[in-house]
């Protein structure tokens, strides 16, 4: 038995997320299917974690177990014939026995664009966050900042309706078996995550926001970004930021923005 790691690129904005769901085009499913073509046998691949609805990856991380003797090169090729062209598998590679692409995974990044020019062009609709209104954008960088290190994200999680929490859908950490939502650094409280960046950057017509942590919650980096939306629209300070924290309360935060501007961008290991 082989232990295969892909690294695979998606445009999610036609799919319902990673996960696999009855009667519903996703990820996971497709993946599985264009295995079970290649190679004759009914796997389920696992991911880093679940993307939600309309979420992109440039870099999401899958592993599955096949006896199959395809070596892995000709496995790419194989792939990516038969998947849809809005999924790539970019590199397939052996793994030791132990890997898993969502246990072994220690830390993520992910990419948020917003499209800040006055008409969006068509053929950018589907990947970004077309907001053209005014927005104080040194503010958005100023409150960015002080997410760094270890919080509660509470107020900035949806609940998920599966695990009756406010999971990212089994994000990165140890012991995944046991406590799924638990990342790394046992010791951190059932909602607290560790940020190492957070950033806004202004790429051309373009905004763009740019976290890594250790993992994340359920809708938690776009609901970061909404609520950054309402320091840049001057709707609250970044004064406000350690109160909406501390309140540990959906409703203190922003709305969520839209699914089309996320991007999974890398998984680390």
């Amino acid at each position: 038995m082989r232990n295969l790691k892909l690294l695979l690129a998606y445009d999610g904005t036609d799919f319902s997320g990673w996960q696999t769901q009855p009667g519903a085009p996703t990820i996971q499913g497709t993946l599985a299917s264009a295995i079970g073509r290649v190679t004759g046998e009914n796997v389920l691949p696992q991911g880093s974690g679940r993307t939600d609805a309309g979420v992109h990856a440039l870099g999401q991380v899958a592993t599955f177990a096949t006896e199959s003797p395809i070596p892995a090169a000709n496995l790419v090729n194989a792939l990516n014939d038969v998947l849809p062209a809005a999924i790539r598998v970019l590199d397939a590679a052996e793994a030791p026995p132990e890997f898993h692409a969502r246990k072994s995974a220690r830390a993520k990044t992910y990419h948020y664009r917003m499209y800040r020019r006055v008409v969006c062009p068509p053929f950018l609709a589907r990947y970004v966050w077309h907001y053209p209104y005014p927005l104080d954008e040194d503010k958005m960088q100023e409150v960015a900042a002080l997410i760094v290190g270890e919080h509660d994200f509470t107020s900035f999680a949806a609940v998920d309706a599966e695990r009756g929490r406010a999971q990212e859908g089994a994000d990165v950490g140890q012991n995944a078996e046991q406590n799924a939502g638990q990342d790394v650094g046992q010791d951190l409280g059932q909602n607290v995550r560790r940020i190492l960046f957070s950033a806004w950057e202004r790429r051309a017509d373009e905004l763009v926001y740019t976290i890594r942590g250790t993992g994340f919650l359920h809708h938690m980096v776009r609901n970061l970004v909404g609520t950054f939306l309402l320091v840049g629209k001057g709707t609250i300070k970044p004064a406000d930021l350690p109160r909406i924290l501390e309140a540990r309360s959906r409703s203190a935060a922003g709305a969520t923005a839209p699914a089309s501007g996320l991007y999974l961008v890398n998984v680390e290991y």
